[in-house]
């Protein structure tokens, strides 16, 4: 990616913060100013005050230099409290723009980056540039300056000495640009490897009950040493470059420091130099010594942000490969669904389509059962029908109209999922529920629960609807999960409702009742149940049966025991010994 181009994205988000960075920019400067003007009334102070032994101008030079002092100090002060400002506002504004736009992504743009990898952005990558940002106001503007400006003064002093710190500057400038052109790529390999490590801890912090009840931490420790090891080797690898920096650093201030002091000395026997300037020559010889040194530092410190800041502009400028319609259709006029030549992959550069010649056609206020094996395809065909993802070719239709055409919320408050994975956030139930219906009222939600059968756990709860809800619903077993999740969706009042095996947790008996439920409350609503349970699919109007990204079969369910080997055979199964989980109501 185009440095210009990250730089000019990047700055875009400095916003409200540009009065803090342009004050930093001029206290930075201000600073740089009065202490390069310090040496020169310290020669001022020896050559017209000690060596005339003047006292009157030791006292007029000595206020000069507590002026200039001070005023360094007042400048430095106001750089670092803007600068910090400036940094802390850039940064919080990179990461609510990062957020807002991850929040825009489909399914399609979460599966090119990983969840670690987000994370590593937002957190790591901000920080890096956010240093980088202050190092840049306050180190890489000052250096420059200060080296700038301390030359001006020793080719004011001496031209002829002021040649030692040109050719010191330039042999350092050469061997710093080398540097960091060889650097970036490894410090690049190394935020690579961070996602990695940042993976290894979230899968084992979020599946640590899986990892102790089957006895790995072992097995977990060796693959996080295994990322920590390649983390610390890629660093090292980095750092070697680098570190040769600060020797080089070193060899040229005392060599300066050698060859001023030599013909220095010669100069002042000769009289062409004198003793306080000599001495404001080794004053500007350390400033500019020591703003090479921080100049490489904060060289480095840009090299690493750069791969950072090029992650981060990744993320901003990642554009969602679903969005609305241009003149979206505002309305679905009824829960009808309809499949035309459907195929679809995860991928476009996929050979193998995940889905493949699906037509299927349900009317609105149907109840379907989808059944299938796993890797069916079945979570992939309903994910089509809210536009989680857009199908590869042929068309999904929704009320009539072809999902493309509808405003995403709209669509997306039309048809409600509730998917397998049974995410609760942090907060009250009913606070959970009312993501469903922002302005629901607590009549409402009490229907929606009694609906999916969770009124009858909240109302043994010590706070009822209020009782506190742990972040992932730790506090609430799989079955309460799901039926919380079932009415959260219900609140939307949808068109379709579609459960994605989301009432596997729950027994048999309470899953029939949540049916029953349904068919009596919501029977203008489409209802798609996905269900490896024969038990929880029976009763619907029309059951799809998948196979390989492909439709089996449909038919009811007295038709597909008759005629269809598959739904008939898992039947079986389920029903064998008559005393299975899963056993048929009849």
């Amino acid at each position: 990616m185009n440095m210009n181009r990250v730089v000019k994205r990047l700055f875009m988000e400095i916003k409200q913060y540009k009065k803090s960075s342009i004050i930093t920019i001029l206290c930075t400067l201000g600073a740089v100013f009065f202490e390069i003007l310090v040496p020169y009334v310290i020669s001022m102070i020896i050559d017209k005050g000690v060596m005339q032994s003047s006292l009157s101008n030791i006292i007029k030079y000595g206020c000069i230099m507590i002026v200039f002092a001070c005023a360094a100090l007042a400048c430095g002060i106001g750089s670092g409290f803007f600068g910090a400002e400036a940094s802390c506002g850039f940064a919080a504004n990179l990461r609510q723009a990062m957020y807002l736009n991850i929040q825009r992504f489909s399914f399609g743009n979460i599966d090119k980056y990983s969840a670690s990898g987000l994370i590593t952005r937002l957190t790591t990558d901000v920080t890096n540039v956010q240093n980088s940002y202050l190092m840049i106001l306050r180190l890489l503007l000052r250096t420059p300056a200060m080296i700038f400006f301390a030359m001006v003064m020793t080719v004011i002093i001496s031209p002829s000495l002021s040649l030692i710190f040109f050719a010191g500057i330039l042999v350092l400038g050469v061997i710093l640009l080398i540097l960091m052109k060889t650097a970036m790529k490894s410090f690049t390999a190394v935020f690579d490897k961070y996602d990695d490590l940042n993976e290894s801890v979230q899968e084992n912090v979020r599946n640590i009950r899986v990892v102790k009840a089957f006895v790995q931490e072992k097995q977990e420790k060796n693959k996080f040493n295994k990322a920590a090891v390649t983390l610390y080797e890629l660093f090292v690898k980095a750092e070697k470059g680098i570190v040769i920096v600060s020797p080089l650093l070193y060899f040229m201030i005392y060599g300066c420091i050698l060859l001023l002091s030599w013909f220095g000395a010669k100069m002042i026997v000769a009289g062409s130099l004198t003793t306080g300037q000599l001495t404001s020559l080794f004053s500007y010889t350390m400033n500019i010594m020591i703003s090479l040194m921080i100049l490489s530092f904060t060289a480095v410190m840009v090299i690493i942000s750069e791969a950072s800041a090029v992650r981060i502009v990744e993320v901003l400028e990642e554009k969602s490969d679903i969005v609305s319609h241009e003149e979206p259709v505002k309305t679905i006029k009824n829960g009808s669904i309809e499949f035309k030549n459907v195929y679809f992959s995860y991928s476009k550069e996929s050979s193998e389509p995940v889905l493949e010649d699906i037509n299927i056609s349900i009317a609105s206020g149907q109840t379907i059962g989808l059944f299938g094996g796993t890797g069916s395809s079945k979570s992939s065909l309903i994910s089509l029908i809210s536009r989680l993802y857009d199908v590869t070719s042929g068309e999904v239709l929704v009320g009539g109209v072809n999902v493309k055409d509808y405003d995403l919320e709209v669509l997306r408050n039309g048809v409600s999922v509730v998917l397998q994975k049974n995410e609760l956030f942090s907060g009250t139930i009913l606070e959970n529920l009312r993501w469903g219906n922002k302005e629901a009222d607590l009549k409402e939600c009490k229907r929606a629960c009694r609906t999916a059968c969770a009124d009858e756990f909240i109302e043994n709860l010590p706070d009822g609807y209020n009782s506190y809800v742990e972040r992932g619903g730790a506090n609430f077993s799989g079955g309460q999960k799901q039926r919380l999740c079932i009415a959260r969706a219900l609140l939307k009042k949808p068109a379709v409702i579609i459960l994605d095996d989301s009432t596997s947790a729950v027994d048999t008996a309470t899953d029939k009742k949540i049916r029953e439920a349904f068919r009596h409350e919501m029977p203008e609503v489409t209802k798609i149940i996905i269900s490896q349970r024969i038990s929880s699919i029976k009763d619907a109007d029309s059951i799809i049966v998948m196979e390989d990204g492909k439709v089996n079969a449909i038919g009811t369910h007295d038709e597909l025991l008759q005629g269809n080997a598959i739904y008939s055979g898992v039947f079986a199964v389920q029903n064998e010994g008559g005393g299975d989980f899963d056993r048929m109501e009849d």
